[in-house]
């Protein structure tokens, strides 16, 4: 009988980079037809990327640089709080990203993994993500649930900075 290899969805959780197994040989791969069975032909080991590995422009703030980051800035601040399982987050993020690129020097973006940070979290209540919470002067200003057009966030972070 031979052997198989099982890739399941929590095989390529456990890390941002994946190889397949070693023992994960292409010639030993097939599929079974109608009229027979067909072999994979031999290839070079495959190395997978996840696509949340993608480099944010927006910082990463925990529990332990909250207050400086946060609550003691001098500008105003965006914090998304996101899950690395969530797959409405990762749009959020690319939003988050072209926000920090173009309010730089007016507006500081953090990032904060509600999993690693849980209290953090608890403290603002967000019980869901993606959420966006809006900080000026250490104070929460404005907050925007879920997956939203790019114009929300926009008209969130004007409010801010003309209050």
């Amino acid at each position: 009988m031979a052997s198989s290899t099982s890739i399941t969805p929590s095989y390529f959780a456990s890390t941002s980079l994946h190889h397949f197994p070693s023992n994960l040989n292409a010639s030993k791969i097939s599929f079974p037809l109608k009229n027979g069975t067909y072999k994979l032909p031999k290839q070079p080991a495959l190395t997978l990327k996840a696509f949340s590995s993608r480099e944010s422009k927006a910082a990463v703030v925990t529990k332990d640089t909250w207050e400086k980051s946060i609550l003691n800035s001098d500008s105003p601040v965006l914090v998304e709080f996101y899950a690395s399982w969530c797959g409405p987050c990762t749009m959020v993020h690319r939003i988050i990203d072209d926000i920090a690129e173009e309010y730089a020097g007016r507006l500081n973006c953090f990032i904060l993994n509600t999993d690693n940070d849980f209290p953090i979290a608890e403290d603002y209540e967000i019980k869901a993500v993606p959420v966006v919470l809006l900080f000026k002067n250490g104070e929460k200003r404005e907050s925007v649930v879920g997956t939203m057009p790019k114009d929300f966030y926009i008209a969130a972070i004007e409010r801010v900075l003309r209050s």
